[in-house]
């Protein structure tokens, strides 16, 4: 990939972090969307893509490496976004207090920047669609397709 590329994948990785502080923060259709352990994951998720991403932008001969740290962390937000989707068709599974919740508000980064790491929300919680998907599965979407772009042009000869 070349190096725009990247920019362009970490910017918009980067983007949609903000968008998901945005829909905390102002909400959608009077509604807060307070995140819950998965959605606070699966932000990691984005910014370990961005990161990477911008990495692989700025250390031409580190290019590689972090491509493929890229699409580790797309990977994994596939993973946490689609057993995400899964908790919403079956609610039962989600528990009140989750254990990982009480896990993820105790990093250091919780407590530092807690609009951005605070979990709040329930997993299972049905909040308002965005143009017919829940959040959790629009997420799903854009990290399958943040792992295909990367999966493809891994493979691809590597121009400058």
């Amino acid at each position: 990939m070349k190096r725009t590329q990247y920019l362009f994948l970490s910017i918009f990785s980067l983007s949609l972090v903000i968008f998901a502080v945005i829909l905390q923060q102002v909400g959608y259709q009077n509604v807060n969307f307070l995140p819950c352990p998965l959605c606070v994951l699966q932000r990691i998720g984005y910014l370990g893509v961005a990161i990477s991403c911008l990495l692989a932008a700025g250390i031409p001969i580190l290019r590689k490496l972090f491509h493929g740290l890229a699409m580790l962390a797309a990977g994994y937000g596939v993973a946490v976004a689609g057993h995400h989707v899964w908790l919403l068709s079956h609610p039962a599974e989600s528990c009140g207090i989750d254990p990982l919740e009480l896990w993820i508000n105790q990093l250091q980064v919780a407590n530092k920047l807690p609009w951005l790491f605070k979990a709040d929300g329930l997993c299972s919680a049905k909040l308002p669609a965005i143009l017919g998907l829940q959040v959790p599965e629009w997420s799903l979407v854009w990290f399958a397709i943040l792992l295909l772009v990367l999966l493809i042009t891994f493979f691809k000869k590597s121009q400058a």
